[in-house]
């Protein structure tokens, strides 16, 4: 089931670190400036789709980007994308290793009913 992201919760360095070192996952973080989906970010960003896909699959992995489903009247729905985090922190611990966590927007009534929604369709 989905849960609210507005902590700060600690994820995974290493898949981060590899999202942010990425020149083409930047730009799709930057273009998100609302939910887009692939094909509009991969035209918005001038990145092929078959990459544009890849870094989607980066970024949701390392959870600074969320799925949503656009319903449309056609009765075809299409995945979008969006930013989930407002920063990301990278910090020393005192046992000096490196430790990251990722400080979620709050989430309204409506995020929260499309996140069960998302959930539902993946697991059908």
């Amino acid at each position: 089931m989905a849960r609210e992201p507005s902590a700060d919760e600690s994820s995974d360095l290493q898949p981060v670190l590899d999202a942010l070192d990425d020149a083409d996952a930047r730009s799709i973080i930057v273009a998100l400036d609302e939910p887009r989906t692939a094909s509009e970010l991969s035209e918005e960003c001038d990145i092929p789709l078959s990459t544009t896909y890849r870094k989607l699959d980066l970024l949701t992995d390392a959870g600074l980007l969320e799925e949503g489903t656009e319903i449309r009247s056609d009765g075809h729905h299409t995945t979008t994308y969006s930013v989930a985090f407002d920063e990301v922190r990278i910090a020393l611990t005192e046992g000096r290793e490196l430790d990251v966590e990722i400080a979620r927007p709050h989430q309204g009534p409506e995020e929260r009913l499309a996140d069960i929604w998302t959930a539902v369709r993946e697991e059908t």
